[in-house]
């Protein structure tokens, strides 16, 4: 048996139940592990669902599902009324909502955008790129919190261009 067969990675089904297994009882909602160039991210709770509109056959799907199908197979979020723009990250990173402690936050719920404003900075080694918004519209949901850790292509903001 060679030693990768021996070593318990974190990509290994039983090393993912232990975690999930670890979250359920700890109650909590996020775990990220790192270890050299590999790493795993466990979330609970919190689906993050690419938006587009919904075709019609999506509404038959979701009133079959109490007549045989269990409720997992349900998607968890419901479809969008409104075709709504993401803003993403753009970098891994630490994403920040204000440029110092103590000041207004770039962008809130409810704020009018334009393509050059600046919603968010993402520090990556001590560099801070700006997150532009590259759409007009109204900020109708704010998706991480200051501070936090962003994965490339993360969901920000979802913005109302109406």
């Amino acid at each position: 048996m060679s030693n990768n067969a021996k070593k318990n990675g974190p990509f290994e089904v039983k090393t993912v139940e232990a975690l999930v297994a670890l979250m359920s009882a700890n109650d909590l909602s996020e775990i990220y592990l790192r270890d050299g160039n590999q790493h795993v991210r466990l979330r609970r709770g919190t689906a993050v669902t690419a938006v587009v509109p919904a075709p019609a056959p999506a509404a038959s799907v979701m009133a079959a599902a109490p007549s045989g199908k269990p409720a997992d197979a349900v998607p968890t979020a419901a479809a969008p009324k409104k075709n709504l723009l993401e803003i993403k990250s753009e970098t891994v990173g630490t994403f920040y909502s204000q440029a110092k402690p103590g000041e207004p936050p770039f962008v809130k719920m409810g704020d009018r955008i334009t393509p050059n404003k600046v919603v968010g900075l993402v520090e990556v080694m001590k560099t801070y790129n700006e997150i532009q918004a590259n759409c007009t519209g109204l900020i109708v949901e704010v998706l991480v919190e200051n501070g936090k850790y962003v994965e490339f292509g993360e969901v920000l903001f979802r913005v109302d261009p109406a």
